[in-house]
C-alpha cells in the first residue's frame, strides 16, 4: 500500500495552470445527476463543491421536484429540470444524451433516491456516459443500483466509486468478498470484482485501489495499486460530507479529462491511473477542508461550513504554487 507522498506529485499534474492560457470549460464541466423531491441538499454540495475546487462549469440533472430549491441555493449552478417522473427512457435518453456531451465527467447518486423511475434514468446515464467515453463517479443511491445490478458499471475502468462505511459493507457482500479478508485488502478485492473500477474506501482513513489484474480493460494496461489517505479530517461526520468528496473527485476527473485531452500536460501518466490519482486529489482536499471547518466550528459544525474552506484546504494541500499566475518563480 503506497502513502500520498509517493503519488503527490503525479496528482499534482492534472491540476489546470492558472496563468491565463485556458479558456472557459478548459478546467472542466462537472455534472452531477441527482436531486428529487425530498434531496436537493445533496446534489447542491456535490456541484457547488466541484466549483469551489475549481471546475469551470457545474451542472445538475434533477427532478423538477428539487429544481426549484437547488436553483435557489446557488445562482453559480446550471440546473436542468430533466427526470420528469411521467417521463419516458425515449423521451429523456436524447435531452440526456445533449447535456452529457457538454460535460467531462458526471457524477451520479447525491440526492438520487430509490424511486423506481429516478433509478431508470440513472442506469440510462451512466450507460451514455460509458458510450461517451466520460469519466464517472459513483456515489450514495447509485452505489445502490450497482448492487442490484453490477453490470451497470462493471468493467468501466473510467469509473471511481466512493462508498462509505456501510455501503461498502453492503456492496462488499453483494459481490461476495469475503468479510473475513485483511481489511487493507478489501477496497481492491471489491475493485476486482468490478472489473477494474477505482475503488475510494471512505473511513478513519480513506483507502483508494484499483485492481484490474486479470480484467480486460478499456485503458491502456493491467493496473493494481492501493493508496491510504489518512491526513487529518473533521472529529464531527456530519451528514453531506461524502457529496463533498463526490464534487471535489468530480472536479479532479474532469480536469483529468482536459489533461487526456491534451489541453494542459504533456500526457506523461498512464491514462489507466487518471482515476486513482483524482480520487486521492479529490479525498486530501475534503478531509482538509473538513479538518479546518471543525476547527472554526467545533462540535456544531455542519456540511455548509466546509464550503468556503475547500479552496483554503486546496491551497494547502498542494502549495499556492500550483494556483499562482507567474510560473517563471517556480
Amino acid at each position: 500500500m503506497q502513502t500520498v507522498s509517493s503519488v503527490l506529485k503525479q496528482v499534482k499534474q492534472l491540476i489546470p495552470p492558472l496563468d491565463g492560457t485556458l479558456h472557459k470549460g478548459q478546467s472542466g464541466r462537472v455534472g452531477v445527476f441527482g436531486g428529487a423531491l425530498d434531496y436537493t441538499g445533496a446534489p447542491y454540495f456535490a456541484a457547488i463543491s466541484a466549483l469551489r475546487y475549481g471546475c469551470d462549469l457545474s451542472h445538475v440533472i434533477c427532478s423538477p421536484t428539487a429544481a426549484g430549491a437547488i436553483k435557489s441555493y446557488s445562482p453559480d449552478l446550471i440546473v436542468h429540470p430533466l427526470l420528469r417522473e411521467e417521463a419516458t427512457p425515449d423521451q429523456i435518453s436524447p435531452e440526456l444524451n445533449s447535456i452529457l456531451s457538454r460535460l467531462h465527467v458526471l457524477v451520479v447518486g447525491p440526492g438520487l433516491g430509490r424511486e423506481p423511475y429516478m433509478q431508470s434514468f440513472a442506469k440510462i446515464a451512466i450507460s451514455l456516459a460509458r458510450q461517451q467515453g466520460m469519466f464517472v463517479v459513483l456515489d450514495a443511491d447509485a452505489l445502490w443500483l450497482v448492487g442490484q445490478d453490477v453490470s451497470v458499471i462493471k468493467g468501466y475502468r473510467r469509473a471511481v466509486v466512493t462508498p462509505n462505511v456501510a455501503e461498502f459493507a453492503r456492496l462488499s457482500q453483494q459481490l461476495g468478498i469475503d468479510k473475513d479478508s485483511p481489511v487493507e485488502t478489501r477496497a481492491g478485492l471489491v475493485s476486482r470484482a468490478l472489473g477494474g473500477v477505482t475503488v475510494l474506501q471512505k473511513g478513519a482513513t480513506d483507502i483508494i485501489s484499483i485492481d484490474a489484474s486479470g480484467s480486460t480493460s478499456e485503458l491502456d494496461e493491467p493496473t493494481k495499486e492501493t493508496v491510504s489517505v489518512g491526513v487529518q479530517g473533521g472529529l464531527k461526520r456530519c451528514g453531506g460530507q461524502g457529496d463533498i468528496l463526490s464534487g471535489t473527485v468530480g472536479t479532479m476527473l474532469a480536469w483529468a479529462k482536459c489533461y487526456e485531452d491534451g489541453i494542459f500536460g504533456d500526457k506523461s501518466l498512464a491514462t489507466s491511473r487518471l482515476p486513482l490519482l483524482a480520487a486521492v486529489g479529490g479525498s486530501l482536499v475534503t478531509r482538509t477542508a473538513s479538518r479546518r471547518a471543525f476547527d472554526k466550528e467545533g462540535r456544531g459544525v455542519v456540511t455548509q461550513d466546509m464550503l468556503p474552506e475547500i479552496g483554503k484546504a486546496f491551497s494547502e494541500v498542494f502549495g499556492e504554487e500550483t494556483q499562482g499566475q507567474d510560473k517563471g518563480k517556480l
